[in-house]
């Protein structure tokens, strides 16, 4: 009955809701719901459903703002990458999948069952008020109504029974695991050497005729980008802000206004003494509970310091009675209406009559009590603040992004009116064409790009239009000087072309007397190599991961063998398997937890087996306009 009370603890909403719903914390139930969205291109379909590029963006940017708003330091700009956006659409798919799936084999719990679920569920004891219902209060505060709350619960349980029977029911037995592991833990032992080409630089002196041959073969290296030195203007929210002032009648006024929401919220710490009496019990059993408890009221009113010892033998709520009847502290909205009214009329350390509830007859005493105290102005001040400055640029957005469009575009020979109109501060850069890697802030748009290296731009040096490259933020930007993309002259890249030719004839040399002394251990068996190893897949410790690889593939039955190996830019190593050794079963942790990594590998393998088939099943497929990026893609991560 009242087993729910124990341990009850306010936790954020926020990190409840991670836990709750896992598959859509990421995307939302708005992407699953808009199947039939067709407002932009298709960049995927599921089950003849489209996926629009719209909501590829929508969802992409909703993922970047929730990884910034759970590590507030993150560096958004790694989500800015086209692999980050296809894992999205990926993602998108696999769920898609999932939900079609899931609708295909009726897996969508009735109502009823979504109901049991949710009182049943531990994980949702903190959205749960006293009688099963979802606390509507918890929901608003992260914009969530009920309704879309259980929409969302109810295609999250759906979805995870379609792989559950998968992912639940693999199993490897012990030779099979035994067999997949050999690889991973087998050792070997070798000896070996590496001809690193560093030691050769010293003895490269390439003559100019050599590094002119060399500067003519690699021509397409050494060119100059187009490029072009602009100044620029940015408008965003902060930009309005600099220099806009709140009064302190203003900040006093809200402050006044919504006290409630500087104000602790009251709390009560109660213990109670239940004896159970259902509604639906008969009239006698009732009464009989009901002079049981007055009896129990009578003891706890002539000793009041025994409570905690008459609840601990008489309580029949099990969970509080172990812990004296304590119920903890706890707000309005936690208990059922007349236990609640009860507690919050009684002063610390009073009694309570009996108090009926559909659990029962209740003896209840306060012990302690907390919050209702209000915040002091000066506490919050700042906060309020930044919420009303917040408020007021969104207001004012826009009108100044049409002034500052109707400026860029009407007076087009400059961007100084735009900059004294708003307050705006001017910045220069020089940029290429082509979006470089690592460039974040408005430079990172392919769009604004576009625009500045535009015929009109450059040829008439106007004013670019104002590009919008994330929610609120404006660019306008004017070339200053253009380079065109041109082939360097030797002279001027004459020292990079030296150190790029020493490098390649070092790493020559290195391979060559590499090869020789290969020929050499070829055919004298006893000739030895100056380093030895052991070495798995786990463990290969200074050796370069080729060498690892090369001697793993080695017939054991046709050891020892010499082979060389190419290690590029590093250079050549010759080697010799030698034997095959014994696993050691100490690696990573040892064998018997490998095997446990290896069952749920093989649980992973399988699960993604049966999301192919299911994928084919429904006819997923990515579009090829998914490949070509769209604006907001170039648009930093915000």
């Amino acid at each position: 009955m009242f087993d729910f009370i124990r341990d009850h603890t306010r936790l954020v909403l926020g990190a409840i809701l991670l836990l709750i719903i896992p598959s859509f914390v990421f995307f939302g139930v708005e992407g699953y719901a808009r199947f039939g969205d067709g407002s932009s291109e298709t960049v995927a379909k599921v089950d003849g459903r489209s996926i629009t590029r719209a909501e590829w963006d929508a969802l992409h940017d909703r993922a970047v703002d929730r990884a910034r708003r759970a590590q507030p330091g993150v560096d958004t700009q790694m989500f800015n990458t086209p692999q980050a956006r296809r894992d999205t659409l990926d993602s998108i798919v696999r769920d898609r999948v999932l939900l079609a799936a899931a609708q295909a084999m009726h897996l969508t719990p009735s109502d009823a069952r979504l109901q049991r679920l949710f009182v049943s569920d531990p994980q949702f004891a903190e959205l749960r008020n006293a009688d099963g219902s979802v606390n509507r209060d918890l929901l608003a505060a992260q914009g969530m109504s009920s309704e879309l709350f259980a929409q969302q619960l109810r295609q999250d349980f759906a979805t995870r029974q379609v792989v559950a029977g998968v992912l639940n029911t693999s199993f490897a037995p012990a030779a099979v695991a035994a067999a997949g592991l050999d690889p991973l833990l087998q050792r070997r032992e070798l000896q070996w050497q590496r001809f690193d080409p560093a030691v050769y630089r010293a003895r490269v002196n390439p003559s100019d005729a050599e590094l002119e041959a060399f500067f003519k073969k690699h021509e397409a290296r050494f060119k100059a980008p187009e490029s072009a030195t602009i100044e620029y203007v940015q408008l965003d929210l902060d930009a309005l802000t600099k220099g806009l002032t709140l009064t302190e009648p203003e900040l006093q006024k809200f402050y006044d206004d919504n006290a409630e929401r500087y104000t602790a919220p009251a709390e009560r710490r109660a213990s109670h003494i239940l004896i159970k009496a259902a509604s639906d019990q008969p009239d006698a059993e009732r009464k009989q509970a009901r002079a049981r408890a007055e009896a129990l009221l009578a003891e706890v009113r002539k000793t009041p310091a025994a409570f905690a010892e008459l609840a601990r033998k008489n309580s029949q709520d099990a969970a509080s009675a172990a812990q004296g009847g304590d119920l903890d502290f706890f707000g309005r909205g936690a208990m059922v209406g007349p236990f609640e009214d009860a507690v919050f009329a009684l002063k610390t350390g009073e009694i309570s009559n009996l108090v009926e509830t559909d659990f029962g007859y209740h003896i209840i005493t306060v012990t302690g009590a907390r919050g209702g105290e209000k915040k002091p102005f000066a506490e919050v001040r700042g906060e309020i603040e930044l919420e009303l400055l917040k408020a007021t640029v969104q207001k004012r957005w826009p009108e100044a992004a049409e002034q500052f469009t109707n400026s860029v575009y009407e007076q087009s020979d400059s961007l100084q009116p735009v900059i004294d109109k708003l307050k705006l501060e001017k910045r220069t850069a020089t940029v290429r064409r082509q979006l470089q890697p690592g460039e974040a802030g408005p430079l990172a748009s392919a769009k604004l790009l576009d625009a500045i290296f535009s015929k009109d731009t450059i040829a008439n040096k106007r004013n670019t239009d104002a590009v919008e490259i994330g929610a609120n933020r404006l660019v306008s930007a004017r070339v200053l000087q253009h380079t065109p993309a041109r082939t360097l002259t030797l002279a001027e890249v004459n020292d990079v072309v030296r150190v790029q030719l020493v490098a390649e004839q070092a790493q020559a040399l290195a391979s060559s007397d590499g090869q020789a002394r290969l020929a050499e251990a070829q055919k004298d068996a006893a000739l030895a190599l100056p380093q030895t190893a052991v070495v798995s897949r786990l463990q290969a410790p200074g050796v370069p991961r080729a060498v690892v690889e090369a001697a793993l593939r080695v017939d054991p039955a046709k050891l020892p063998q010499v082979l060389g190996v190419d290690l590029g830019a590093e250079g050549y190593a010759v080697l010799r398997v030698t034997q095959v050794l014994p696993k050691d079963p100490a690696q990573a942790g040892g064998e018997s937890a490998l095997r446990g990594q290896y069952t749920q590998a093989w649980a992973v393998a399988e699960g993604e087996a049966y999301l192919g088939a299911l994928k084919k099943r429904f006819k997923a497929e990515i579009k090829p306009a998914a490949n070509v990026p769209s604006d907001s893609a170039s648009a930093p991560a915000r």
